[in-house]
């Protein structure tokens, strides 16, 4: 639809210091002349603030909240200290906070409602493993998961919903495109069963080692409105060409 703006997401996960923030400024700055495309980065937390000082006019977003307002959680970082810090947005349910950390669908979806809460919009994340893929699951497994992790009430326009299969984040192999239009189907769907014709609004992007060479197929894909990106979101050169991608369809 054409109202569905593509939205390119970069998450640099647990990489990047100060000294990377010129990457940042010429991603920005690329970000800023493409009116067609809205983008963000989503560094560590230790750079949001700086991030977000350096580039006011881009959008900056946490990798992960607690889904507390605050409290005696050691290390921990609230949606609301993402939001001083200047971010505009948080990841959410994340595979490798699902699976590495044990995140369950309630801890994602109180992540969500708190982040929504304290004024971030929000990427909420959802995938499978090959294992539930090559046993014929994989719908049936990530509609339940969105379903489970979705919030209570939302604004359809501060919502993103993220497909990453657990198999393709930073292995180098990716879905088919028709998998992944089988897949987005199958969440808008599921979506339009909880909020009717508002589940139009909301952008699925995909994630799961997209790059430069793959971008424009998958971004051209039906229901694909953009991507979560991991490793090729590091440095412009590698990042830029999946803004250029969006930029052209």
């Amino acid at each position: 639809m054409s109202e569905r703006r593509k939205y390119i997401v970069g998450n640099w996960k647990m990489n990047g210091t100060r000294d990377d923030l010129g990457e940042a400024a010429a991603i920005a700055e690329v970000a800023s002349a493409t009116d067609t495309v809205d983008v963000a980065l989503c560094p560590p937390a230790t750079l949001v603030a700086p991030m977000a000082d350096r580039l006011a006019e881009f959008s900056i977003g946490g990798q992960d909240c607690h889904h507390a307002e605050a409290g005696a959680y050691t290390g921990s970082i609230s949606a609301a200290m993402l939001r001083d810090a200047g971010a505009r947005l948080v990841i959410v349910g994340h595979s490798e906070r699902r699976e590495g950390c044990g995140e369950s669908d309630a801890i994602v979806r109180a992540k969500a409602e708190r982040a929504l809460a304290d004024g971030l919009d929000v990427i909420l994340c959802v995938g499978e493993s090959k294992a539930i893929r090559d046993a014929g699951d994989a719908e049936r497994h990530v509609t339940a998961q969105l379903a489970a992790s979705l919030p209570a009430s939302f604004d359809s326009a501060r919502l993103a919903i993220a497909y990453e299969p657990i198999w393709a984040i930073g292995t180098g192999d990716v879905a088919t495109v028709e998998d992944v239009v089988a897949m987005h189907a199958a969440l808008r769907a599921t979506l339009a069963s909880r909020i009717g014709d508002d589940a139009a609004k909301i952008r699925l992007l995909y994630g799961g080692s997209v790059n430069g060479a793959n971008a424009a197929e998958l971004l051209a894909a039906a229901n694909v409105d953009g991507a979560l990106v991991g490793g090729a979101s590091l440095t412009a050169v590698k990042f830029l060409p999946i803004i250029e991608a969006a930029a052209a369809i």
